[in-house]
């Protein structure tokens, strides 16, 4: 089934336990640095828009992309309330199109993990380096072998709240480092009624060298990589980490 259809719908009350405010503050620090100050930026899987809201409240002219439609038009539904200038597509990143170049692009919340390919990672970049200004930064996260291991490995995760619950099952597979979990959703629609979601996720760990090594075949430049939200090298027990790389000639 395909991922974040019914779970889209109440995504983000469970993602409630996100600081959003301070993933933004930490990023929108790290383009500045880098260079990217203003400009047009794009949010590559950007989901609902809740992380896109903010950075263009932070002044950045925001093109939102994501593959999921019930993602897009909740993200759509935030734009209207909020009112502010942004611009969303239905894409698949892997063959991501835009109408010109951008100053910047981010892709924050594990989006990368979710390409299952080596191939497919190599793709991404290249198309990332084509529609990046000269000299362009790319920002992205990425969760860990280690916390896919040691951390997330065999469990279940559930919660129940009142309009809402889940049952997640979490399997990671060490030699093929992929990741699947499965979504069980009970979505309370009218009086006591319930309606049932079923999903399966599959992310893929990657090796920071393999990320470099990505990087450099799709013609950019591997800039640095730091532990999630610091400004420390990546540990051996990083659960999170931030890439940052930059626009090499198309």
């Amino acid at each position: 089934m395909d991922a974040y259809t019914g779970f889209a719908s109440v995504y983000d009350m469970f993602m409630d336990n996100i600081p959003y405010e301070e993933w933004c503050g930490y990023l929108t620090s790290l383009l500045r640095e880098y260079g990217a100050e203003e400009g047009i930026l794009l949010d590559l899987g950007c989901g609902t828009g809740s992380l896109t809201e903010l950075l263009a409240k932070q002044g950045y002219d925001m093109i939102g992309v994501d593959f999921s439609e019930d993602m897009l038009q909740i993200a759509m539904e935030k734009r209207e309330q909020s009112g502010l200038p942004i611009l969303y597509l239905q894409q698949d990143m892997r063959e991501f199109e835009l109408y010109g170049t951008v100053r910047a692009v981010v892709s924050i919340c594990d989006s990368m993990n979710y390409i299952l390919e080596y191939e497919d990672l190599v793709q991404v970049f290249r198309l990332v380096n084509n529609y990046l200004d000269p000299r362009g930064i790319f920002i992205f996260d990425l969760n860990t072998e280690y916390k896919y291991r040691e951390i997330l490995g065999q469990s279940t995760i559930a919660e129940d709240r009142e309009e809402s619950s889940f049952i997640w099952d979490n399997d990671y597979d060490d030699e093929e480092r992929i990741n699947e979990y499965d979504l069980t959703l009970f979505i309370r629609e009218e009086g006591e009624l319930y309606r049932k979601y079923q999903e399966t996720h599959f992310q893929r760990a990657y090796s920071l060298e393999e990320v470099k090594t990505a990087i450099e075949e799709a013609g950019m430049e591997f800039v640095t990589a730091y532990d999630a939200f610091t400004r420390e090298m990546p540990k051996e027990t990083s659960e999170r980490i931030y890439v940052i790389a930059r626009e090499q000639g198309k």
